[in-house]
């Protein structure tokens, strides 16, 4: 699933501060989705969000306690000391996790935090490869990958083995 789309599900439960925010969320998304904003754009305005939560750190923990579970029993089996995890979402929400599990390596999203914009590019498609190769990946370094994404086709294309992620299952790429 999309931890960015749950984390802020979370925080509308925890922190009704932020409904005020939706009317501006709404009306940039639809600008997104006529194509008169970029993604970028969009993931800026949906950030400042977090501006709101009081203490941001203590939210993501609280939301990650909550929502571990979440991870695939096979992934949890075969996790390996050299995994990454390259995600569109932000460094803020996956950091945690990440210390949760054990898992060194997080190439994700950046944002600035005072106010929720995207800095750099959005760690997306194409950009994740940039940014893979950037961190000092090569092609077919990658052994396994898995997504629930087909924008992630770019990292299957350079991986040995890519398999597409459908509730349980995993479909070869």
């Amino acid at each position: 699933g999309d931890c960015t789309v749950d984390f802020y599900l979370y925080c509308l439960k925890h922190y009704p501060r932020i409904y005020a925010e939706i009317p501006r969320i709404l009306w940039y998304g639809l600008l997104f989705k006529l194509g008169i904003i970029e993604k970028k754009r969009f993931k800026s305005i949906f950030f400042k969000f977090a501006t709101l939560i009081p203490d941001l750190n203590d939210a993501v923990k609280n939301f990650w306690d909550i929502n571990k579970s979440k991870i695939k029993d096979f992934y949890v089996k075969n996790q390996q000391d050299d995994d990454i995890i390259i995600s569109a979402s932000p460094t803020f929400i996956l950091e945690t996790i990440c210390k949760m599990t054990g898992i060194k390596n997080l190439i994700a999203t950046e944002v600035d935090l005072k106010t929720g914009n995207i800095i750099g590019e959005n760690c997306y498609g194409e950009e994740k490869v940039k940014r893979f190769y950037a961190e000092g990946g090569n092609e077919n370094a990658i052994d396994e990958f898995y997504s629930d994404s087909y924008s992630d086709s770019p990292l299957a294309e350079i991986s040995k083995k890519a398999y597409l992620v459908k509730g349980e299952k995993l479909l070869k790429w």
